[in-house]
């Protein structure tokens, strides 16, 4: 039986979200938290935060072994984005938005 966490709406790239999330991607729980305690990147730590939820949230039902668990899917959605502006040369103004993610992880027993 799967558990599942997700995070909506975190003000990071989906971009730079995905680089993290395909390093854990089929690991063990156990591999997973390793590798993202070593990532140099800034969502590193939400994604571990949000590996142990899913994982916390596998202990729950007390039927799944928490010891076998792996990461069965991760995925990086867009959500959404703020539209802003800025100055530009001769009075005009050029839009940027700020994107934001939906980061959803899934573990399973092997």
């Amino acid at each position: 039986m799967e558990a599942r966490a997700t995070v909506r709406f975190l003000r990071v790239s989906p971009r730079k979200a995905r680089l993290v999330v395909d390093l854990i991607r089929g690991k063990s729980v156990s591999d997973a938290q390793a590798v993202l305690a070593l990532a140099n990147k800034a969502c590193a730590r939400t994604v571990r935060k949000l590996l142990d939820s899913a994982v916390a949230n596998a202990a729950q039902t007390g039927v799944i072994d928490t010891n076998i668990l792996f990461v069965k899917r991760a995925c990086v959605d867009g959500g959404a984005s703020m539209k802003r502006f800025r100055p530009a040369p001769m009075g005009r103004a050029h839009p940027y938005r700020r994107r934001s993610s939906h980061i959803t992880i899934v573990v399973d027993e092997k």
